[in-house]
C-alpha cells in the first residue's frame, strides 16, 4: 500500500503532507518553493510508493472560483500529465489556513512560530489530506 500525498499550492510556496504507509494519519511534510515542487515530487515518488495525490483547489465562501483557483488548476495539470500512473483528486481547501493556524496555536506553538508562513502551508496540506482521509470512510 503507498502513501497517499496532499498538496497545498501556492504560487510562492507548496505545503506538502503525506499519510503513512496504512494511510491512517495526516503528517506535515515539507515546504518547497512553487518552482521546485515537480522535481521534489519526482524524487519522492522515486523513494516512496505514492498512491494518490490530493490537491487543494481554492474556492470562495459561496464555492466560485478564487483568483488563485486557475494556478491550481494549471498545477493540476501538470502534475497528471507528469504522473499518469497515480490518481490525482482535488479537495476543497476552504479555512484550511485558519483551521491550521488554529491547530497550531492549540499545539501550544509560539506566535512566531505560528507566523512562519511555510509551517502553516505544511500544516494546511496535512488539514487537506485528513479531510480527503476522512471522506473516503463516508
Amino acid at each position: 500500500m503507498g502513501r497517499i500525498m496532499a498538496i497545498d499550492y501556492g504560487t510562492k510556496r507548496v505545503g506538502i503532507a503525506v499519510t503513512d504507509v496504512l494511510q491512517i494519519i495526516a503528517s506535515p511534510l515539507e515546504t518547497v518553493h512553487a518552482k521546485d515542487v515537480l522535481s521534489y515530487l519526482k524524487a519522492y515518488v522515486q523513494r516512496e510508493p505514492v498512491e494518490a495525490i490530493v490537491i487543494g483547489m481554492p474556492r470562495r465562501l459561496s464555492g466560485e472560483d478564487t483568483e488563485a483557483t486557475q494556478h491550481v488548476v494549471g498545477f493540476v495539470r501538470k502534475v497528471q500529465k507528469e504522473f499518469p500512473a497515480i490518481p490525482v483528486h482535488t479537495v476543497d481547501e476552504r479555512f484550511t489556513s485558519s483551521m491550521a493556524k488554529a491547530a497550531m496555536l492549540a499545539g501550544g506553538l509560539k506566535k512566531k512560530d505560528r507566523q512562519d508562513k511555510e509551517a502553516v502551508d505544511r500544516v494546511s496540506a496535512a488539514i487537506i489530506l485528513q479531510s480527503y482521509l476522512e471522506s473516503r470512510t463516508i
